[in-house]
């Protein structure tokens, strides 16, 4: 963890009825009924997901191990951004059933969502690393902590328009609009698991500036 980055001063929203948090570690036990999620497709809107959530202005990387014991479809438990409920991305392991789940990301701009997945074999352990340049952001997953692998790029319209002469610089490390990121787990049916976040990393972007 950077030195600057105290996992314990994170803030709730929606805080769950059982929880805990450290420097070292944090732990939700989620609450039936809960899941972010706006409008497109489904046709219903869900806001009341427990968050730990971190603001800056600056562009960052953040990374995280995530571990989860999953009970039912559609058990969750990832990264988040959330700026306000009709503005933010997840990144999470939908679970599906006991041979496979969903590894994916939803990105809702202006009140929709979205929803970009791949089917991966069951798994209860994953790492996710976020970076920022201005309003712009790449998500990258990892099943071993070391090497990871890009899953998206994705833009988020209420930040306004990434600065491009300053996003191709590659060290520009710049005050940026304030962002609320971090972790997040919720049950949007009748279930409760139990999701352990630790190895939590905060730094300057480690995302280069695009070469032409």
């Amino acid at each position: 963890m950077s030195d600057n980055f105290e996992l314990s001063k994170g803030e709730w929203l929606y805080k769950p009825e059982r929880c805990s948090v450290d420097n070292e570690k944090m732990i939700i036990y989620t609450d039936p009924q809960t899941d972010f999620w706006q409008r497109s497709y489904y046709g219903f809107q869900n806001d009341n997901a427990p968050a730990f959530l971190f603001e800056t202005t600056d562009n960052f990387t953040f990374s995280c191990m995530v571990e989860f014991d999953y009970q039912q479809r559609f058990d969750q438990a990832g990264l988040i951004m959330y700026l306000d409920s009709d503005n933010w991305f997840k990144a999470s392991i939908e679970h599906e059933d006991v041979s496979y789940g969903r590894l994916g990301s939803v990105v809702t701009n202006l009140g929709y969502s979205d929803w970009a997945t791949k089917d991966i074999e069951h798994t209860g352990m994953i790492w996710y690393r976020l970076s920022r340049r201005g309003a712009d952001f790449l998500l990258e997953f990892s099943f071993e902590g070391t090497s990871y692998q890009q899953l998206r790029v994705f833009h988020l319209h209420a930040l306004g328009d990434t600065d491009m002469v300053k996003a191709k610089e590659t060290f520009y490390t710049g005050v940026e609009k304030p962002v609320r990121f971090g972790l997040y787990a919720c049950s949007p049916l009748e279930s409760s698991f139990r999701a352990e976040f630790t190895s939590c990393k905060f730094s300057t972007s480690i995302w280069q500036a695009h070469k032409e």
